[in-house]
């Protein structure tokens, strides 16, 4: 195996992109994207970590029943939460464990299951949210204008009805 120096990995980088991306159009602001989204996450889980001994993932899911009125199945759970399928069942196994959640078969066949939150997961919740809703306003927000809100906002739903299954 051939190993290419810094340079040439660099440069054959570059013209597999410039074939793909002409003129390299949006690939600074995909960047920036990225490492926007990146950084918020890590910070966003540090902080709430340290404040309430919650991951930011174990909150999403949290937060992802609660806004479905307390309850979903493990399928929807997994595509509206933050982290990856494979790691959904571990991670409600493990809130299961804890009290927060509550897992029970759906329907009268018993095919899927259906998680939903128990009266300690909202308490949690209620522990939980502002915190997350104060580094939400403080690193996020605050650091954008209206116009540039509502701008960013209609942009990224566009990508994400474009990128949509079905």
């Amino acid at each position: 195996m051939q190993i290419l120096p810094e340079t040439e990995v660099a440069q054959l980088f570059d013209r597999l992109v410039e074939t793909q991306v002409p003129g390299r159009r949006g690939l600074a602001a995909w960047r920036s994207l990225l490492r926007a989204h990146a950084s918020l996450l890590r910070r966003l889980d540090t902080d709430l970590q340290q404040a309430t001994g919650l991951a930011l993932a174990d909150f999403d899911v949290l937060a992802q029943l609660a806004q479905a009125h307390g309850a979903l199945r493990m399928t929807e759970l997994a595509d509206r939460a933050l982290i990856s399928r494979s790691g959904m069942s571990r991670r409600v196994a493990r809130l299961a464990a804890e009290g927060l959640i509550h897992r029970d078969r759906a329907g009268s066949d018993g095919r899927g299951v259906v998680v939903a939150l128990t009266e300690a997961g909202i308490a949690r919740l209620a522990e939980t949210a502002p915190v997350h809703a104060r580094g939400i306003s403080a690193l996020f927000v605050a650091q954008l204008d209206d116009q540039e809100l509502a701008l960013l906002e209609r942009a990224l739903n566009k990508v994400i009805v474009d990128c949509s299954f079905g």
